[in-house]
């Protein structure tokens, strides 16, 4: 698949300083100003031999390819780093101003309009992380020994700039950044042969995607969570589009503007679970091993499991397990202990 970029929202920030009754050589303390101008490349999905926006089935997907899109971001925080001291200023993506502060620095930015997205260690560029809120389900029996379970983060863009250099009092710096995704979409697509017409409700888990991203250069930790999300019933069976950052230890090759090459760690392993509540009460789980669909999918794609069949209660054959309605429960978040790189 050729990646192109889908640059269709600029936002031109400028803050304007009043020069009136001041003489330059007299005003050593004004800084200069920073334009910022932004731009959105809004990718769900990156290549990486899978091609699915040339073979892409609008109808086996339930939607387009691109109504996948991700939209830019409405606001947009900015961490400046000079050689001194941290500083950081927060402006709207569709028009604001920021002063530069610092002779010299780099330039660290992330769309802020997000519930779930928790941005950590921003005091230090190479330990800027984003991660995500932590969520519980009381049904669900661990999917991976260890990992958290948590919400799918919020879309999420990011862009950073190594080195900016002053333009000097009363001048203007002009700053240009391409605001990249970190956060990727996952279709799911569940297909039941038999038994839709006794589902009520229907949700599900991927274990053993990556807990969180580094901001700086897009690339993952080793550290793995289960994310928790809920499903639309189709005709067929269930459909899910989960965000999430990928899969662990992955570089951010699009992200820090490389050409991507690999495959995910042959050693990870993951696991897909889907909780069908039926009509009558009784609850239903079925997992499903799907390591070799992520192989090639390492930062957003398409996850298709077949061959499910719900039986009712009435039925002598046991394909889940029987609990009442009320272990059904409602997801409930969760406070996470302090984040380890």
């Amino acid at each position: 698949m050729k990646i192109s970029s889908h640059i269709i929202f600029t936002a031109f920030t400028a803050m304007a300083v009043s020069f009136s009754g001041c003489r330059q050589e007299m005003c050593y303390n004004h800084t200069g100003e920073m334009a910022v101008d932004l731009q959105w490349e809004q990718e769900w999905e990156r290549d990486y031999g899978a091609a699915l926006a040339d073979n892409w089935n609008e109808t086996t997907h339930g939607m387009g390819y691109d109504a996948l899109r991700p939209s830019a971001g409405a606001s947009v925080t900015m961490m400046v780093y000079p050689e001194s001291a941290d500083s950081y200023t927060h402006f709207l993506g569709s028009g604001g101003g920021v002063v530069n502060s610092s002779p010299t620095g780099s330039l660290l930015l992330y769309n802020d309009d997000t519930e779930c997205v928790v941005i950590n260690d921003v005091a230090s560029v190479p330990d800027a992380i984003a991660t995500t809120t932590g969520r519980s389900r009381s049904s669900l029996a661990p999917l991976h020994d260890g990992e958290r379970t948590v919400n799918p983060p919020d879309v999420l863009f990011g862009a950073y700039i190594d080195r900016v250099e002053t333009s000097g009092a009363h001048a203007r710096q002009q700053v240009s950044a391409l605001m990249r995704p970190l956060v990727f979409s996952y279709v799911v697509n569940y297909t039941i042969e038999g038994g839709i017409e006794f589902v009520s409700l229907m949700r599900g888990a991927i274990a053993g995607m990556a807990e969180s991203v580094r901001l700086r250069d897009g690339s993952t930790p080793s550290a793995a969570a289960t994310l928790l999300f809920d499903c639309d019933i189709t005709p067929t069976g269930a459909r899910a589009v989960v965000n999430s950052f990928g899969v662990p230890s992955f570089a951010g090759h699009h992200y820090s503007g490389v050409a991507p090459t690999g495959t995910t760690d042959p050693s990870l392993r993951f696991t897909l679970n889907l909780e069908v509540l039926l009509k009558t009460g009784e609850l239903q789980s079925f997992e499903f091993d799907i390591t070799d669909q992520m192989r090639n999918q390492p930062r957003g794609g398409v996850i298709s499991v077949d061959g499910i069949y719900v039986i009712d209660s009435g039925s002598q054959i046991d394909s889940g397990f029987d609990v009442d309605v009320d272990d059904w429960g409602e997801y409930e978040d969760v406070q996470l202990p302090p984040f380890e790189t």
